[in-house]
């Protein structure tokens, strides 16, 4: 009797090294394991984590960027805003952004257990930086915004690459 052949699959690790195009929640999916995991398994030029009590001082230098692009992804929706982040505080347990500019609300920093940097991509890379609640979901990613030309701003990248080596 000829018994089926089971394919094994790739170590998480693996999997997210040969694949930079894939959506991190796609593969945490796929792996059955939180966003979180998928991006504590990045190579190390891809993924870098910072401390959750950075908060509010990463929030802070994200101000001085100009226009993000601030994207909430849950398994329901992908919502994207576009503006500058303006300064926060925190008040009535919460971080308030309010400012001259589209992105605003209420955001339960409490809530953030982890914060990664990440750059990745297959055609195009891309650089955002990630706030992760304690059961691994994202709850919001802030992106280096593009130009017409679609190529990550340089300023920005510069930015990115500063911030995330204060909290390598």
């Amino acid at each position: 009797m000829d018994t089926p052949l089971v394919e094994e699959r790739p170590s998480l690790a693996a999997r997210v090294a040969s694949s930079p195009g894939d959506l991190l929640e796609q593969i945490a999916r796929e792996y059955g394991v939180s966003t979180l995991d998928v991006v504590r398994n990045l190579p190390a030029e891809q993924g870098t984590l910072a401390p959750a009590d950075a908060f509010a001082d990463i929030m802070q230098e994200v101000t001085t960027w100009g226009e993000i692009l601030f994207l909430i992804h849950n398994a329901d929706i992908v919502l994207e805003c576009t503006g500058s982040l303006p300064a926060g505080s925190f008040g009535h347990g919460y971080f308030n952004i309010h400012g001259d500019s589209p992105i605003g609300g209420h955001i339960k920093a409490d809530n953030c257990k982890a914060i990664a940097f990440v750059a990745r991509g297959a055609k195009r890379l891309s650089m955002s930086i990630q706030f992760y609640n304690a059961a691994g979901d994202a709850m919001f990613k802030i992106f280096v915004r593009r130009d017409a030309a679609r190529e990550l701003i340089p300023e920005q990248v510069a930015k990115f690459e500063a911030l995330r080596a204060r909290y390598s």
